[in-house]
């Protein structure tokens, strides 16, 4: 599919036959069956100004917390209690946590259930990586947000493109199974960039893409700028989709964030991943990247809860598989 069309299909050339496709190659690829990966959001310290972030370290508001490696541990044990297949260990660039921490947590978190571990912890070390990776981690969860190089270091001040980028292959070189991902609608975008952006995430042949929304954060210096477009969004997964056939696709909480439902019907287009959290309600809501996220207010089991009956309520099944990759089977 070339960037043009991709263009016109972002435009709403063919929204009844785009996402018709996107969701018989995803049934062909993957049944009906939806993925949980129950994610650990286990700080809220960021040593980054991201300008869309809620959790760039100029928002004096944030409310920050850390928990204990013992807590990360236990909130990790719950995955073989509500039967997820993976958890996603998450925390803003938080360097207080050392390799070595990190590494516990990822080998307990494994002793405990039959679970992959992602990893999602920003821009470590390569040294870092590796060390984990050698310690029984899966996967590791690295967005690009934008491949356009001036709206990147415009979005996140301090950092390059080139840098994001060398990371990923470090990961893919160390036998992780990779992700990324971009958001749409990210202010300064344009429909160039976001089709320039689904062809270039399609070429670096990773095991998980992703497309979420732009949504302000009154905290930051894009809490001005309109919210992203669900529709646009909704187009941009079924695109990634077609681009990417066995790639594992989320639909995110970020299109829930915008309105109800919408990370629901985001499965029948194209998505096979949901992502529940299970961080201590306590500290859940101050995961804030952006307005509404983590806005359920429950236990880690009500939520997963709700997750698995909103799967059921579009006509697809929750999986307690652990969900890897497909691509890789076939290369």
């Amino acid at each position: 599919m070339q960037q043009a069309e991709i263009a016109k299909l972002l435009a709403g050339a063919d929204d009844p036959g785009l996402f018709s496709a996107a969701a018989a190659l995803t049934r062909e690829n993957f049944g009906d069956e939806v993925y949980l990966r129950g994610v650990v959001e286990f700080s809220n310290h960021c040593r980054n100004n991201c300008r869309y972030c809620g959790l760039r370290v100029a928002n004096t508001a944030v409310h920050r917390y850390r928990l204990s490696v013992e807590d990360v541990i236990a909130c990790a044990g719950l995955a073989r209690e509500l039967s997820i297949g993976t958890i996603v260990i998450q925390s803003g660039d938080d360097f207080h946590y050392t390799r070595d921490d990190i590494a516990r947590i990822v080998v307990e978190a494994k002793a405990r259930a039959d679970v992959a571990v992602t990893l999602s912890l920003g821009d470590r070390a390569d040294d870092e990586l590796l060390f984990w990776r050698e310690h029984g981690a899966d996967r590791y969860l690295l967005k690009v947000e934008t491949f356009d190089e001036a709206l990147y270091a415009q979005s996140r001040p301090g950092l390059t493109l080139a840098d994001r980028l060398a990371r990923l292959e470090t990961l893919r070189r160390a036998g992780y199974e990779v992700g990324s991902g971009v958001i749409t609608d990210l202010p300064g975008m344009t429909p160039e960039i976001l089709a320039n952006d689904l062809v270039r995430l399609a070429e670096l042949d990773l095991d998980m893409v992703a497309v979420g929304p732009f949504v302000p954060h009154p905290a930051t210096p894009y809490g001005d700028a309109p919210a992203g477009s669900i529709l646009t969004a909704f187009r941009a997964m079924a695109v990634l989709r077609l681009l990417s056939p066995l790639a594992n696709i989320p639909s995110t909480s970020a299109l829930n964030a915008l309105r109800d439902g919408a990370r629901e019907q985001g499965l029948t287009l194209g998505a096979n991943v949901v992502m529940p959290s299970l961080t201590p309600e306590t500290v859940s809501p101050d995961y804030a990247i952006y307005p509404g996220k983590n806005a359920f207010r429950a236990d880690a089991r009500s939520r997963v809860e709700a997750a698995r009956e909103a799967i059921r309520r579009v006509g697809k099944i929750p999986s307690t598989a652990v969900g890897g990759s497909k691509r890789r089977r076939h290369v």
